[in-house]
């Protein structure tokens, strides 16, 4: 894929004023980050598919069991904001693909886990791998297109959320039962995850602004963490993101066992149906936020957001529903919260585009970095530890019987709370977010010797 064209990088201080020439490689290079990405979200899923496999053969509680999906999301949440600040500063393709690699390798070492220790050090390492992804990937999506077109571009990488999902999903059942052996997706995991980082080493990149010696100086140390802190958009948008985490990851989580304890059904069942929600929903979501989110931007930066506010307004009563179900509904289960799945997937293409908005372009790959750092070490981490503790709860005053268990009631009652509260919450963010994204962009816009 050779370069036609040299791109010329964008002002580092002209914010989003005049949107640059769209290179023309752009979409093939979206395309490989979205299957890069589409990794990443499949190696990541893997512990939770096969989570009562690794809970019975390790004898964990449903605690211990939110705490090791927990300590992978801190850990990426930390790494996160140290290698998106290295994004800005240094080769993105070598942090790229490094992070795939060493991603990669620790994944399949997850599957010759001896005890729940080794598994949480090799899964705290997979996070690290997967930390120097995001801030990097979408920073370069940014930099190649103008701001009316990111959220296409950007719900396209974010394809690979739903795509690994969906993948993981509906092979890893049917992979633990032919092999009768809950660890060998993980060794699988690691052949495609070196190809596609060979891949990313040999591929054109766009030219990004480069900051000068004195802006760096200016930006050392904790400086340039709490110069992002300082926008106000910027705290709204991680109050959003931390309701759609706690959703997210506590479905991802926990889908498949409450699957399995709540409704009955076997783990390939589970499997497809939990692929369904996250998978196939989620697609559906991206795709149709991606054409909506860049023509409501023709409007405003306001309209563009208020896509996002009302999907996660509409998926909370969605939500609700779904769990108000008796344990014979699985069918309907998975429909309504599947719908609410379309809308909650609707926020990253939203959102993200937010975040490149209202920071100049040299400091994108460290908002990004800050910004899913914030939301998954209170959101995300936060979230599977929570569902674990109040299904633990909920199950002590539960009344079991021959058909549910104590222990499926609790797990359906804390989801069933804390789902439709996290959209409630994301909603809110990103509605606070409306009220101060035209004045945090145009300060951006400004030359900085103003501000």
């Amino acid at each position: 894929m050779p370069i036609s064209r040299t791109v010329p990088p964008p002002d580092p201080t002209a914010g989003d004023t005049v949107p640059p020439a769209i290179p023309p490689y752009a979409w093939r290079l979206v395309g490989l980050l979205a299957v890069a990405n589409v990794l990443n979200f499949y190696d990541r899923a893997l512990p939770t598919i096969v989570a009562e496999d690794i809970k019975a053969e390790f004898a964990l509680s449903d605690t211990r069991l939110g705490v090791l999906m927990s300590g992978f999301t801190v850990v990426y949440a930390l790494a996160g904001i140290v290698l998106g600040r290295m994004a800005d500063r240094r080769s993105r393709r070598v942090i790229m693909a490094g992070g795939l690699v060493l991603w990669s390798i620790l994944t399949a070492a997850s599957g010759g886990a001896w005890s729940f220790a080794s598994l949480l050090i090799f899964r705290l390492g997979v996070g690290v791998g997967e930390a120097s992804y995001a801030p990097a990937a979408n920073a370069t999506v940014f930099d190649m297109f103008p701001v009316e077109k990111r959220s296409r571009a950007t719900a396209v990488l974010q394809l690979g959320l739903p795509l690994g999902l969906l993948l993981a999903f509906f092979t890893t059942g049917p992979l633990v039962e032919a092999f009768d052996s809950w660890r060998t997706p993980f060794y699988l995991a690691a052949i495609p995850g070196l190809v596609v980082a060979g891949l990313l080493l040999v591929v054109p990149m766009p030219e990004r602004p480069q900051a000068t010696a004195q802006q760096l100086e200016q930006e050392r140390g904790g400086r340039a963490v709490w110069s992002l802190l300082r926008i106000p958009t910027m705290w709204w948008l991680i109050l959003a993101g931390i309701g759609l985490q706690i959703s997210s990851y506590s479905v991802a989580t926990f889908l498949v066992p409450l699957l399995q304890r709540y409704f009955g059904l076997s783990l390939s069942a589970a499997g497809m149906g939990a692929g369904l929600v996250m998978g196939v929903a989620g697609l559906v979501g991206l795709l149709i936020a991606g054409p909506i989110a860049d023509r409501a931007r023709r409007r405003s930066s306001v309209a563009r957001l208020a896509v996002a506010a009302i999907g996660m307004a509409a998926a909370a009563p969605l939500a609700w529903a779904a769990f108000g179900l008796s344990p014979g509904s699985a069918v309907a289960f998975i429909v309504l919260l599947s719908l609410a799945s379309v809308l909650i997937n609707m926020v990253q293409p939203v959102a993200l585009p937010a975040v490149s908005e209202i920071v100049e372009a040299r400091r994108r790959a460290s908002a990004v970095a800050i910004y899913f750092g914030a939301f998954y070490l209170l959101g995300g981490a936060f979230g599977p530890v929570l569902t674990g503790a109040l299904s633990e709860h909920f199950a002590d005053g539960a009344s079991a019987t021959a058909e549910i268990t104590a222990s499926a009631i609790g797990l359906h009652t804390s989801m069933g709370w804390l789902i439709p509260l996290s959209c409630l919450t994301c909603a809110l963010g990103v509605a606070g977010a409306m009220t101060t994204i035209e004045r945090d962009r145009r300060k951006a816009a400004q030359p900085e010797v103003t501000r």
